[in-house]
């Protein structure tokens, strides 16, 4: 979906495909056909974005075939679908049974990460729309924050100089630019946009950016204000925002709050779970260790990184952080100038909600999905934005 901002630069909405598993070219192409023509029928649009997820192995089958990526392309055009963006961070397995700890490898210190995005960077650019000439990529923030040394960490920093030198080379080969922005995420290295501003200012290049997650700000209780300050002040780019909702309890020393998060204590994905208190943000690596006795102070609001849906706060005594998302994007695209172009809607977590909040089959899912952009959309209209055809 594409809007027109104020200032007459075009502003685009897409849903990030992470929410439907495939791990080839195959499966890539069979959900343009079951999800997302199908959300967009629902939206009565004839265009829909698409935040396109490529595991490895489907990354590789298209940079190394060319009638494969002409191929890709072509389907896209024949659905009414666009990619403007891709979603870097996991690299394989996210539709695993259980992920985990596994999503935040390869890191940036190994070179398969590198390889991995410069193909994603070198696929996007065949990708995009031929009246677009920049596309988003958004990757791991680094690392998580275990076995992490300097050695580790100078490597990292290799890696992403080497990756702006190509992109530029890329666009210098194509005249696509093509932007990569590091996701802080809760338990990386970069927990938070404050932990982003060293390592991207040593970079210092701007084709090497923030992705700013608005469940992964509200889950560190950041204010989007504060923090979009200090990301402008320190001249790091905003190359894209994934627009998200984390869980909110406000009241986690009440037994009936305990239980009703403990629903969403689930196998598949880490739920870092924090909490602000006088001493700083305190915070365990998923919801079931908060959950545990003493393990994480209770006296104050608790946040779960759990991608809640857009336009369905959880039941009470449990709600959403929807307000840090609407916060950050008022700043985000409702100044006079839009601070990213490219947003993305990644609830991601539908079958991880609990069993009665799931949606039952493809046609629900594409229900709950279309809603989500739909609340998204009216949020972009009332702050001035203009939908375009």
């Amino acid at each position: 979906m594409r809007f027109r901002h104020p200032d007459g630069s075009t502003v685009h909405l897409a849903y990030c495909t992470n929410v439907h598993p495939a791990e080839t070219l195959d499966g890539v192409l069979a959900q343009l056909h079951d999800h997302c023509e199908p959300v967009r029928r629902r939206l009565g649009r004839d265009r829909l974005g698409i935040g396109l997820w490529l595991a490895k192995d489907a990354a590789h089958a298209l940079v190394s075939d060319p009638s494969a990526l002409r191929g890709l392309r072509t389907e896209l055009d024949r659905r009414g679908l666009e990619v403007v963006t891709l979603n870097g961070f996991p690299y394989e397995g996210f539709g695993a049974e259980e992920v985990k700890y596994r999503v935040y490898k390869p890191d940036w210190a190994d070179p398969e990460r590198l390889d991995h995005t410069t193909a994603l960077a070198r696929v996007l650019a065949g990708l995009l729309p031929d009246d677009v000439t920049e596309g988003t990529i958004s990757t791991l923030p680094l690392a998580w924050r275990t076995a992490y040394d300097q050695d580790r960490a100078e490597k990292a920093r290799t890696a992403l100089r080497t990756l702006a030198e190509r992109l530029d080379a890329l666009d210098e080969l194509t005249g696509r630019s093509i932007r990569v922005g590091l996701e802080p995420e809760p338990g990386c290295i970069v927990e938070t946009t404050g932990d982003a501003l060293a390592p991207l200012t040593a970079i210092a290049h701007d084709r090497i950016g923030i992705c700013l997650d608005t469940c992964h700000l509200a889950t560190s209780f950041e204010d989007p204000h504060t923090a979009l300050d200090a990301l402008a002040e320190a001249r790091v780019p905003v190359v894209k925002s994934q627009l998200s909702a984390a869980l909110h309890a406000e009241h986690p020393h009440l037994p009936e709050v305990r239980a009703a998060l403990a629903a969403f204590d689930e196998p598949r994905f880490l739920h870092q779970t924090r909490t602000a208190t006088a001493a700083g943000l305190r915070g365990t690596d998923d919801l079931g260790e908060a959950l545990a006795a003493d393990a994480l102070p209770d006296a104050a609001p608790w946040r779960a990184h759990f991608h809640v849906p857009l336009h369905a706060a959880p039941a009470a005594p449990l709600t959403s952080t929807l307000p840090v998302l609407k916060a950050a994007l008022s700043r985000l695209v409702g100044g006079p100038h839009p601070l990213t172009r490219h947003l993305e809607v990644e609830t991601y977590t539908w079958q991880a909600l609990p069993p009665e909040l799931r949606p039952r089959g493809r046609s629900q899912l594409a229900d709950g999905i279309a809603a989500e952009l739909t609340l998204a959309r009216d949020l972009l209209t009332d702050l001035g934005l203009k939908e375009l055809p």
